[in-house]
C-alpha cells in the first residue's frame, strides 16, 4: 500500500505472523498477560510501548494469540484506557511542536507543509473514532488552546 502523501511505496515492514494461536514456547496464561498488561499502563506507557516490552522483555510476539483480547480492549476493561486515543494525542502533540517552531522560523516551508498534512491527518483520524464511536460526534480540540500549550 502506498504512503498518504508521498506516491512512493515505502520498505517493507515486519509482518504479523500468519495465526493467532499462541507458539509453544510461551509460559504465561492469559491471565498473567492480562496482569502485566495492567501493570506497565499503571507505570504510564501507552499501548504500543507495552507490545514492545513484552515481545522485548517477556518473550509474548503476539498478546492477542495468548490472552484472546488486544491491549486496548484489556485495558477498557480494567478502565485504564484513556478519553483521547493514543494516536490522536500523538498527532496533537505534533502539531503543537510543529506550530511552535513556525513561530519561531516563519520561512521554513517544508514545517508548514508537515504542518498541513499533520492537521489533515488530525481531520481524518477524528473523523474515523466519531464514525466507530470512539470519540462523541461533536468532538472537536480548540487550535487556540493549543496554541497556549
Amino acid at each position: 500500500m502506498a504512503r498518504m502523501y508521498s506516491g512512493k511505496r515505502g520498505k517493507a515492514g515486519s509482518k504479523k505472523p500468519d495465526t493467532n494461536i499462541a507458539k509453544p514456547w510461551i509460559t504465561y496464561t492469559s491471565e498473567e498477560v492480562e496482569q502485566l498488561v495492567v501493570k506497565l499502563s499503571k507505570q504510564g506507557k501507552g499501548s504500543a510501548v507495552i507490545g514492545l516490552v513484552l515481545r522485548d522483555q517477556y518473550g509474548i510476539p503476539d498478546i492477542k494469540a495468548v490472552a484472546k483480547k488486544k491491549i486496548s480492549k484489556i485495558l477498557k476493561d480494567h478502565k485504564l484506557s484513556h478519553e483521547i486515543p493514543e494516536q490522536l494525542m500523538f498527532l496533537i502533540k505534533k502539531e503543537i511542536k510543529l506550530t511552535k517552531h513556525l513561530v519561531k522560523n516563519k520561512k521554513d516551508m517544508p514545517t508548514r507543509r508537515g504542518l498541513l498534512l499533520t492537521n489533515s491527518k488530525i481531520r481524518n483520524l477524528v473523523r474515523y473514532y466519531q464514525r466507530t464511536k470512539v470519540l462523541p460526534v461533536g468532538w472537536a480540540y480548540d487550535k487556540e488552546q493549543i496554541k497556549v500549550a
